[in-house]
């Protein structure tokens, strides 16, 4: 079945609404939290019902899955993957936690109560973390790996474990930040952690 002129209008017009959502959704939480950015607020934003919102997406755990997606899309900026992973993708990950910390606590706390909630199999974003997980874990082992065959990895490191080990240091990180962010700084956390496993500084 071919897709007419008029329903691949429709079609572009609803997706490029959903962007229009999501962008506005990233805003409000990124501001105003996870627990005040409300339907609402980001309606207005739209200009449209919190009805007409929810009528491109299921519900508001969709809505906050997109928006995570969105993050994810705009970190590409702080970790560059227009190159072969390595050192510099490690050193990204760092800048992310720098740039959380200061421009975005809500999406920080978005990711964290998400993601806990996201480990029963028929929560909406259920599968969006487990894909991220999964590209994540393999993006930074191979990052890990060409350090170590660039000779920036400590002799005895094992690439895949490390980049998991930094992987759950960052999300464990979050969840103290949010807990009480006077007491720790989360980027700094990781350089400790980095140092030790390479020839290099971060």
């Amino acid at each position: 079945m071919t897709m007419t002129g008029k329903s691949r209008g429709s079609y572009a017009k609803t997706a490029g609404r959903r962007r229009e959502i999501l962008e506005a959704s990233i805003e409000v939480f990124a501001n105003h939290g996870f627990r005040n950015g409300s339907l609402r607020e980001i309606a207005e934003r739209v200009g449209m019902s919190q009805a007409g919102l929810l009528h491109h997406f299921s519900n508001k755990n969709e809505l906050l899955a997109g928006v995570l997606e969105l993050r994810d899309e705009r970190s590409v900026a702080l970790v560059p993957l227009d190159e072969t992973p390595g050192i510099e993708t490690i050193r990204g990950m760092v800048r992310a936690a720098e740039y959380n910390a200061e421009f975005a606590p809500g999406l920080v706390e978005l990711h964290c109560v998400l993601s806990a909630e996201a480990t029963a199999p028929e929560h909406p974003a259920h599968q969006y973390f487990v894909d991220r997980y999964t590209w994540v874990v393999s993006l930074m082992s191979e990052a890990f790996t060409n350090a170590q065959a660039a000779g920036q990895l400590r002799e005895g490191v094992d690439p895949r474990s490390a980049a998991r080990s930094l992987i759950a240091l960052s999300d464990g990180l979050q969840v103290q930040w949010l807990l009480a962010p006077d007491t720790l700084d989360m980027a700094e956390e990781l350089r400790s952690f980095l140092r030790p496993l390479f020839t290099i500084d971060f």
